[in-house]
């Protein structure tokens, strides 16, 4: 007969290791957003590829995302490039063509920390659904790609890397 401590001890561990997938996915701190409003996204990071440094994190901006702002992390590089479109902002302080990508590169973010990366946006008055926005996290000597997003009406829990995302309230 295996002694109490051992066997609590195998329990605790088979639990960890089916909470593992819900908590090793890149996810916005925020799971519900409303149309027409301005947004703060908190993406959260918790963990590296594999066993590997996370040295990057780019975004890809969906147009339902509009007026991006994102906030620089001290030690890393914040680049912005433009939408592909080049439509231009014509709201806010300081219009200018429209976020396509945020990238935060030349960091180092360990494997065991957890990290936030932070941006402003307002919500498309005609957002509707989920948003997903697409993430490439760059690694030493790799990169994840949380860039699936589910077709017609699946759900984000049958996606091995699914992307970030946000559910649309009226």
């Amino acid at each position: 007969m295996m002694p109490t401590l051992p066997r609590a001890v195998t329990a605790l561990a088979g639990l960890l290791l089916l909470a593992t997938p819900a908590a090793a996915h890149i996810s916005f701190e925020t799971a519900t957003v409303t149309a027409g409003k301005t947004v703060k996204f908190v993406l959260r990071v918790p963990h590296g590829c594999g066993s590997l440094p996370t040295t990057g994190i780019r975004l890809q901006i969906p147009k339902s995302l509009e007026h991006v702002k994102p906030a620089p992390k001290p030690g890393w590089t914040l680049t912005l490039v433009p939408a592909a479109s080049g439509a231009e902002a014509t709201q806010g302080h300081g219009a200018s063509a429209a976020v396509g990508e945020i990238a935060w590169t030349g960091g180092r973010l360990e494997d065991a920390w957890y990290d936030e990366f932070t941006f402003r946006a307002t919500v498309s008055k005609s957002a509707t659904g989920r948003i997903f926005v697409p993430v490439v996290q760059e690694c030493d000597g790799g990169v994840a790609r949380w860039i699936e997003s589910p077709a017609g009406s699946g759900s984000a829990d049958d996606l091995n890397a699914p992307a970030p995302s946000v559910r649309v309230e009226p």
